[in-house]
């Protein structure tokens, strides 16, 4: 199968986006994607919270998430709506991700579940449970060639999620981002290749990258990892669109390579003084 990966500077205004993404998603399809991905928070990325506030909207009247349904009706092609922020239950947001098919109908959702929350080295501060409410549900969604489980940017720090999403069925993971450069720089490649490896599935990556209007900059290298942990894309730093072919025969031969997923054994742990 043909993935296709877009890899934007998002901005703050949800209709601008919209008509990107539904041209992005319209030429990955003539360049013969099967399934498109897109990175986290999609439609507007904005830390000025305020502001983003006034213009957020909930599901049903999301700008963002109509154009990608009609855009994916219109190619007739999948697409894994990375994320986007919307209003949720009370006064809090969520971050939730959307598999739509080739007929532009939602197939499945999911609420990011693990928050960030830190302070950088750098003196970046990060809190997104000030405004954000978690999911609790793990989702692996049924798609033409095989489950795919769907995890979102911080979430890719956590193995028994991806792990849990594997023996659950799945054969491909997408993990859309929009890493800091400096935790990208550091960390965002290994990461990856361990998840692939760990679970024996291929892991998408579609990332945020450059600088962007609310000043934030965000590491970029859009991945799509193999389940033998090579990497076979790599966007670098550059806003764009690419395409990857993949076999997913290669899970298979991976997880019987090393069958760690059927090896795995319940254990309990003893503190020694």
């Amino acid at each position: 199968m043909r993935l296709g990966l877009v890899q934007p500077s998002t901005g703050i205004d949800p209709e601008r986006e919209a008509a990107s993404l539904a041209a992005a998603i319209a030429s990955l399809a003539a360049d013969g994607a099967d399934l498109v991905f897109t990175p986290e928070m999609s439609g507007r990325l904005d830390r000025d919270r305020a502001r983003a506030a006034a213009g957020m909207f909930d599901e049903a009247g999301d700008p963002v998430l109509a154009a990608v349904r009609a855009a994916a009706a219109r190619s007739g092609v999948w697409v894994q709506l990375g994320s986007l922020a919307l209003r949720g239950p009370g006064d809090k947001f969520v971050n939730r991700a959307f598999l739509i098919d080739a007929a532009g109908d939602i197939r499945a959702r999911y609420d990011k579940i693990h928050l960030f929350d830190v302070d950088l080295p750098g003196g970046e501060t990060w809190r997104e449970s000030n405004a954000y409410a978690p999911g609790d549900n793990a989702v692996a969604a049924a798609t033409p060639w095989g489950p795919l489980g769907l995890t979102i940017c911080y979430d890719l720090r956590f193995p028994a999620l991806h792990r849990a999403l594997a023996e659950a069925g799945a054969v491909m993971l997408s993990v859309p981002a929009a890493f800091t450069r400096p935790t990208g720089r550091a960390h965002w490649h290994v990461l990856l290749r361990a998840r692939a490896i760990e679970t024996g599935c291929f892991v998408v990556a579609a990332a945020q990258t450059g600088v962007h209007a609310d000043g934030r900059e965000t590491f970029g290298h859009s991945l799509v990892v193999a389940p033998w942990g090579e990497v076979l894309l790599d966007m670098g730093e550059a806003s764009g669109l690419a395409t990857c072919d993949i076999d997913l025969a290669a899970v298979a031969e991976a997880r019987d390579r090393v069958p760690a997923l059927r090896h795995a054994r319940p254990f309990a742990v003893t503190t020694a003084a």
